[in-house]
């Protein structure tokens, strides 16, 4: 069925590239609104035509351009000035994201907010990276190690968090003198279109940030392929990761990868049972439940599991699902159909392994929600280790509750799946805490938070969620090379004795 076109204008989109929106007559992708299931956008289908197209304007701006050998004060105060447009424009950024993600509009905002921030921090980094000199190699020996830009980044974003992931690595690469072309999700491509046509108001120069919409498979595949591409950052499902690094064999381009996970909220006895409460709810329900760092298992001490998962239940059903526009709503819609019947079925999965579904678990269709794409928040009790739901990513609004009764047992669990991108630990006991810090095996460890963090703390996985580090130093550093310049001063001392005067 056509989805109804909105009251309002529909937004459309054209590709952007060497620092001009272009308009090519080809067939588009149609955006609906996941929550009204009504058209909000049209993005133009990108071919490989257009993908040459753009990686070879970032290539030309790389080798023949100036940003590359701008210094990093003035590619500083470019990232500044974007910076300053995107607080100018977060309504209308933020409106675009919940509209074409489902996510509430207050979440949207939070994701604008934290990628101006993400910006203005990479604007230091331009400013103050440096290299290193040493200079106690001997009296006629020095050594230079020098950080440079890599070249040509290519980037690939996900549906999720569409302008909060673009901007945990475009402006990292731009600070560090890096030309770019990216691929946005085909459903949620506004935002980043709208970042493109920022950054040339910013005044960064044509062909250093080129944007192609379209489908992976096509545009994607030839962002891996191509030998004009120095370094390719992904961000999405494990099984689209592994293709990637299959695509990008022959030319061996580094990659930087952020993939799955199943994240474990671990609740110990002695930890703010309130405040747990409230953090693993947080953790599993945050974005609908479609984000990497999801908190989707409860790992929760039996000596208080049965009061802690009746406090949820209470909790939980205090919570409001609504449309992406509710200024209101706690949760969102799921992203399309498809989506949202995976989700449901992994609960039916849950129910017939032998798993007690005590809230949730269906479908919402209630007055006020529309024709969208609602699920009711939903906890799992009794949820085996061997089950898939407790080893499998949901990507939705659902929690899998286990148990346990030593700290051993709590670490052999958390770590007992394929994915290590973040976990969260719950105690008011600093050994407990710096125990679990150490032992855990993933990228984040939160401590009585969850899904938290700053512009300058590196995020990223092991295992199979990937491998590389976004944000902070370390994020910067992914998109630099490591140069050593060796210069001997005086006269050479002849190494063949045969050549001596």
């Amino acid at each position: 069925m056509t989805a109804p076109v909105t009251g309002r204008p529909v937004r459309s989109y054209g590709i952007f590239i060497d620092g001009a929106e272009v308009r090519p007559s080809a067939e588009f992708i149609t955006r609906e609104n996941p929550g009204t299931k009504e058209v909000v956008a049209r993005f133009t289908h990108g071919d490989l035509a257009q993908a040459q197209a753009a990686v070879a304007a970032a290539r030309r701006a790389f080798d023949r351009g100036d940003w590359p050998n701008r210094s990093g004060q003035e590619r500083a105060a470019v990232l500044r000035t974007l910076a300053s447009l995107m607080r100018r424009d977060q309504e209308s950024l933020a409106r675009i994201d919940a509209e074409e993600s489902g996510k509430p509009i207050r979440l949207a905002r939070a994701d604008v907010a934290t990628g101006i921030a993400l910006t203005e921090y990479a604007a230091a980094l331009a400013v103050t990276s440096h290299g290193q000199v040493h200079t106690n190699l001997g009296p006629d020996f020095t050594g230079l190690v020098t950080r440079e830009p890599c070249g040509v980044v290519a980037m690939i974003t996900p549906w999720n968090f569409p302008l909060l992931l673009l901007m945990q690595k475009l402006p990292f690469a731009l600070a560090a003198g890096c030309t770019t072309v990216c691929k946005p999700s085909e459903l949620t491509s506004g935002s980043t279109l709208e970042i493109a046509k920022l950054a040339a108001e910013a005044g960064l120069p044509a062909g250093v940030f080129n944007v192609v919409t379209g489908p992976g498979s096509t545009v994607g595949h030839h962002l891996a392929r191509s030998k004009d591409v120095d370094v390719l950052s992904f961000t999405g499902s494990t099984a689209v990761g592994r293709s990637v690094v299959e695509a990008s064999a022959g030319n061996l381009k580094r990659l930087s990868l952020e993939l799955g996970g199943k994240a474990a909220s671990v609740v110990f006895p002695d930890a703010d049972l309130e405040d747990a409460v409230d953090g693993v709810l947080f953790a599993v329900l945050f974005n609908q439940g479609e984000c990497c760092v999801s908190g989707a298992r409860l790992l929760v001490h039996q000596d208080v599991a049965d009061q802690f998962v009746q406090a949820l239940v209470d909790r939980v059903s205090t919570l409001r699902v609504g449309a992406p526009l509710d200024e209101d709503a706690d949760i969102g819609a799921l992203i399309h159909a498809a989506h949202l019947d995976k989700v449901l079925a992994s609960v039916d999965g849950a129910r017939a392994e032998g798993a007690r579904v005590v809230a949730g678990g269906t479908r919402l269709t209630a007055d006020g929600l529309g024709a969208g794409y609602f699920m009711a928040p939903t906890i799992i009790d009794q949820v085996s280790p061997t089950s898939r739901l407790f080893t499998e990513e949901v990507f939705g609004p659902v929690l899998a509750i286990s148990r346990f009764r030593t700290e051993d047992e709590a670490v052999e669990l958390a770590n007992a799946v394929e994915y290590g991108l973040a976990n969260s630990v719950w105690s008011k006991n600093i050994d407990t805490a710096l125990a679990l810090g150490r032992r855990l095996r993933s990228g984040t460890v939160w401590v009585n938070t969850t899904i938290d963090g700053a512009p300058q703390l590196p995020g990223g996985g092991v295992k199979s969620s990937g491998y590389g580090r976004e944000m902070g130093q370390a994020g910067f550093e992914e998109f630099t090379e490591v140069k050593t310049v060796q210069i001997r001063s005086g006269k050479r001392t002849p190494f063949f004795r045969g050549g001596a005067q």
